[in-house]
Parts: C-alpha cells; structure tokens; sequence
C-alpha cells in the first residue's frame, strides 16, 4: 500500500509562496521591458516593488539579483537597482549571439517538427497579425519576442532555450532604446516566412530567413547613447 502523502509544514509553504512571489515579480518587471512600458535606466525601489507584489524587501531582493544575472537590471552599490540600460556595443554583442545561436534552434526546431508544432506556429502568427492590425504595439512588440522564443521551445533544446531567453528581454532593452521610429521592430511577414520553410522542413532556407531576419532587426537600429524619461513603477507595474 502507498504511503499517505504528508501535508506541507507551514515551513514549506512559507518558502513556496517565497518562490512565488520572486517568479511573479520576475515576470512582471520582464514583462514590463518586453512590452516597452518600463525603459532603460528606470530605478527600481525594492519598497515600492514590495507594496505592488505584496511582497518583503528580501523577496525583492531575491528577484532583482536574478534579473541583473540575466542581464535585464543592473545594481549599483549604493544607488540600488535599474532597468539595464544596454550600450551600442552591448546591442551588437546580442545580435551577434542571437546569429550565432537561432540558426541552429531553428535547425532543431525543423527536426522536432509535428503538426501540432505547426498549429502554435500558425497560429501565433495569426496573433501576431490581429495585434498588428489593430495598432496595438506593446502586444506586437511582446508577440514578436515570443515567437521566437516559441522556435525555441520547439527546437527541444533546453540550453539554447534558455540563453535565448536572456538575449530576447535584452534584445528588448535595446530596440527600444536604438529603433528608428519610422521602423517595425520585428516583422510578421518575416515570421511567417520562417514558419513556411519550418513546414517544408527546409533547413537552409530556414537558417539564411532567420540570419537575414536578425541582421535586419539589427540594420534598423540607430547605435548611439539615448536619453529616456523614466515612469513610476506603480503607474507600470501596478497597472
């Protein structure tokens, strides 16, 4: 006979909610920089932050440490913790990694294909489109970042994954500091043609689409130190 599984000692439940609570805040600080509402440089108090979550000064803590490992905050002996403010040869840097290394996902990701790939796939794109259509840019923006994160996932490579995961939300940072205005930050109709080429299981085709897609994203930045005015925390994360 099974042994009866034992309840969680408030100990345990104490350190889940913990954890929790550090994840909620790393997604929403994260999702915050992919969608664009909080900017580079942006300080983030770990009071305020706290009040928003609910959480204390040591989970915050926590979850900013995480951050500035990934890249995404920098922490500033005795001036606290910001959004990263990448510099022009940081953004070359990223996009020279992500050439690196989106090719070869989306090699894997060609040999994982299935059809019930290509239906997320699909219709991610058409998620993609309906944002674009309706002029909603911070979904476009955050829709863009995780279809590529999607070929990833895919791809079935967890390593790979997660390095993309870090260039993605610095990738971010960076087109919102360098785009042009005049410029989308990442194509649908690029995105589409990557998703074609992953249907027809045509690795070269895929690699040079995804090489040329990235290099563009890249064309398009105009690579100088920025100036950017910062919001509160509560108007962006407490939204």
């Amino acid at each position: 006979m099974a042994a009866k599984a034992q309840p969680k000692s408030d100990t345990s439940l104490a350190a889940d909610n913990g954890s929790d609570r550090v994840s909620r805040i790393r997604e929403g600080v994260t999702t915050a920089i992919l969608e664009h509402r909080l900017l580079p440089g942006t300080k983030l108090g770990e009071d305020e932050i706290g009040e928003i979550y609910g959480a204390s000064r040591t989970l915050v803590r926590t979850a900013l440490h995480q951050l500035a490992h990934e890249g995404i905050v920098s922490i500033e002996k005795n001036r606290g913790a910001f959004v990263a403010r990448p510099t022009p040869a940081d953004a070359r840097e990223v996009f020279e990694a992500r050439r690196l290394i989106e090719p070869s996902i989306v090699d894997h990701a060609i040999d994982a294909v299935s059809p019930d790939w290509l239906e997320r796939l699909q219709q991610h794109l058409a998620e993609e489109h309906a944002a674009e259509t309706r002029g909603d840019a911070r979904a476009s923006i955050r829709l863009s970042g995780e279809f590529h994160r999607l070929v990833a996932e895919m791809s079935g490579h967890s390593i790979y994954a997660g390095f993309l995961k870090e260039l993605i939300a610095r990738s971010s940072l960076i087109i919102l500091l360098y785009r042009r205005h005049d410029t989308p930050a990442c194509g649908t109709s690029h995105h589409a043609e990557i998703v074609t080429a992953i249907r027809r299981q045509d690795k070269p085709q895929a690699r040079e689409l995804m090489l040329s897609h990235l290099t563009e994203i890249e064309a398009e930045l105009f690579l100088k130190e920025p100036a950017a005015d910062e919001p509160r925390l509560s108007d962006v994360l407490g939204a």
